[in-house]
């Protein structure tokens, strides 16, 4: 009798065995290895960077932005990524400006005014016109100088000033380049002796004028005289400085 129940029992076992195993194949819950190909899928997405959505890499997984050297599209902005995505230009300003000039001269030549640092001059009683003298700047500078207006002519301690020629002014400034001489004339005397106050001066000084009528332009200069010296009156008068001995020849 208990063999037999045995039998039933076991048989009856089988069949709801076998009843769910049916049942599971119909609403998918079986132990099919389907199930575990599905997770290893499942876990395989969920490990995987996502793509990105754009091109700026706003969303993107920070190791394409790491490895992005043409700045364009890859700036490493993303979540874990610090990469900038190519070299940043240098500004324009840390070159160096060539200034105006440093290349080796403006090509205008410097001009000063001639004066007795920078000239030499001589006193020379001339033989005609009588009672004359003439005076010659030379410019022993390196640069071109400016004679301006007449020479300040004074005799030892004289107190007055010779007054100009205005016949004699010139067209243009004087303008004297290393070696080259100007010139000026003196009238010391009248030939009729219709002059005040003769006498003869042993020390002569020669001053310069500036850029503007009276003003001082530097250096005085004190040629020699004869040893005699040389007589003037109240008829002193020069001529403006000349460019060419030429220009005075005669006055």
């Amino acid at each position: 009798m208990r063999t037999a129940r045995r039998v039933r029992l076991l048989a009856a076992t089988g069949a709801a065995v076998a009843a769910l195993a049916l049942s599971a194949c119909q609403n998918g819950t079986g132990t099919k290895d389907e199930g575990t190909s599905g997770s290893a899928n499942s876990t395989s997405a969920s490990s995987t960077p996502k793509a990105s959505e754009d091109s700026t890499g706003a969303t993107s997984s920070g190791t394409s932005g790491s490895s992005g050297s043409s700045g364009t599209n890859a700036s490493g902005t993303g979540s874990t990524g610090s990469g900038t995505g190519g070299s940043t230009p240098a500004p324009a300003g840390n070159s160096a400006a060539k200034k105006p000039g440093s290349g080796g001269g403006s090509g205008t030549t410097a001009r000063v005014l001639c004066d007795g640092s920078n000239t030499k001059v001589t006193a020379q009683p001339v033989s005609r016109p009588l009672n004359h003298m003439l005076l010659t700047v030379t410019n022993t500078g390196s640069k071109l100088c400016d004679l301006t207006y007449y020479p300040v002519v004074r005799f030892d301690e004289m107190q007055w000033v010779p007054q100009p020629d205005e016949d004699t002014h010139p067209q243009a400034v004087v303008s004297l380049a290393p070696g080259e001489s100007g010139y000026a004339g003196v009238l010391l005397s009248a030939a009729d002796g219709s002059g005040d106050g003769g006498t003869t001066g042993h020390r002569l000084t020669i001053a310069f004028q500036g850029r503007t009528p009276n003003s001082s332009g530097g250096a005085s200069a004190t040629p020699s005289l004869p040893t005699k010296g040389m007589y003037y009156d109240s008829s002193l008068r020069v001529t403006y400085w000349q460019q060419s001995r030429d220009d005075i020849n005669g006055w």
